[in-house]
């Protein structure tokens, strides 16, 4: 008869900190898994040690097999369940299969040292992980924990938030909490640059009361002016009405994966950025000349996204499959281009093409039906308000077609069941 397995999390003071009974588990397993910190905090445990470094998948297969006669504890830091061990093996292995015995984590310990409640934070962690979409995750949060590692250190993290402006910030990092190293203090971020820090670690951030409220920027839809562009005639941007009503048909989520193939600006994708805050943005863009303005955008509307510098379809290839791509630009090659796109689409994902002419209409509707998407066209005509004397006169706008394919999902054939 299969056993469950136990997954015990510890704490900084080791077997100090944990029950009798949690001990005498440990001390009889038949095989005990852990991190070297954890598996050195009980030499003498009788049981068979193996340490996790990489390669989580064999040995979890392998855990799976040797549950059928043996007794399995898995060590783990704090909550196991808090970006630890324990999710992945429920997932691979089963909640049913899974004896949980949490700790305190160093998110709750941190704050329990600030003296604050942490219902209301943003839990985010970089432990192990790119910083690579932090800023817009937390831009305009009041409260956010942060994990880190010895890479993604507080000082990195420090140097990461100073960089897209948000100065708004004060620290607070607890080291090796919970143990007899235990040590806590506060920090504005240009100290927390400057500073050298233990491997375990846990900052806290916090909006400061009365940080000016500009420094939030809600909603999406911002105006063209606000944007660094290249300015030939009115500039190379897509307008703020027309980039409008294209997010609406990209049907964004918070997690969309979305390529930008022309990025120009990089205004679609700063907007793209701040929707799928926990997605990924691809922004492309051929022309050197742009690509400082796009890092420009990045840092004032704090979004943090991977910007390369390639005429599409070049560097496409390395990308994840995208739920949504959007065609500001395609350097004559739109056709090769959705019919790629096309290709590597996620279920019910969106093409969105911005066609300022009726041949690149023509093409990109060629295109998209031949690549079996779902296809329908926008024209839209828009006209801005503008004063005249103490009247008010409309300026119109270059009409745009917005060309929107659609990777169906094919409904199930009534006469299936017949």
């Amino acid at each position: 008869m299969s056993r469950v397995i136990r997954v015990i999390g510890i704490g900084e003071n080791g077997a100090a900190g944990l029950s009798q009974e949690t001990l005498e588990r440990i001390e009889r397993a038949d095989v005990l898994v852990g991190g070297e910190r954890q598996l050195a905090f009980f030499p003498t445990a009788a049981g068979e040690k193996r340490t996790l470094k990489s390669g989580f998948s064999a040995v979890v297969e392998e855990l799976g097999r040797l549950r059928e006669d043996k007794d399995i504890v898995v060590l783990a830091s704090g909550d196991p369940l808090f970006f630890g061990i324990a999710g992945y093996l429920s997932a691979k292995l089963g909640a049913e299969h899974l004896d949980i015995l949490p700790h305190l984590s160093s998110v709750q310990l941190a704050f329990a040292r600030l003296g604050e409640s942490w219902q209301d934070a943003v839990l985010e962690s970089v432990h192990g992980r790119p910083m690579t979409g932090l800023a817009q995750r937390i831009d305009g949060q009041n409260k956010v924990a942060l994990l880190t590692d010895d890479r993604n250190h507080p000082a990195a993290v420090a140097d990461y938030l100073l960089h897209y402006g948000m100065a708004e910030y004060d620290a607070f990092v607890g080291e090796h909490l919970g143990g007899p190293d235990e040590t806590y203090r506060h920090y504005t971020l240009e100290e927390m640059a400057q500073g050298t820090f233990q491997p375990l670690n846990v900052v806290i951030l916090r909006r400061r009361k009365g940080a000016d409220v500009l420094t939030i920027r809600r909603g999406f839809g911002f105006e063209d002016a606000e944007f660094h562009q290249r300015k030939p005639e009115k500039g190379l941007i897509t307008k703020r009405e027309v980039r409008v009503f294209s997010l609406s048909e990209l049907r964004l989520t918070e997690r969309s994966i979305v390529w930008d193939i022309g990025a120009g600006s990089g205004s679609v994708a700063v907007e793209c950025a701040r929707l799928a805050k926990y997605g990924q943005v691809f922004a492309i863009e051929k022309n050197e000349g742009d690509l400082a303005n796009v890092e420009a955008n990045k840092i004032k509307f704090r979004t943090d996204f991977p910007v390369i510098h390639a005429k599409a379809p070049a560097g496409l290839e390395e990308l994840p499959d995208p739920d949504a791509v959007f065609i500001g630009g395609s350097g004559g090659e739109l056709a090769e281009l959705i019919r790629l796109c096309a290709s590597r689409l996620r279920t019910d994902g969106r093409i969105v093409v911005n066609a300022a002419t009726i041949e690149t209409l023509h093409d990109g509707m060629k295109a998209m039906q031949e690549a079996g998407l779902e296809t329908s066209v926008t024209l839209l005509q828009t006209a801005r308000s503008k004063p005249i004397l103490n009247m008010t006169r409309f300026d119109g706008l270059n009409p745009i077609y917005v060309i929107t394919g659609r990777l169906s999902v094919e409904a199930p054939d009534e006469a299936a069941g017949e």
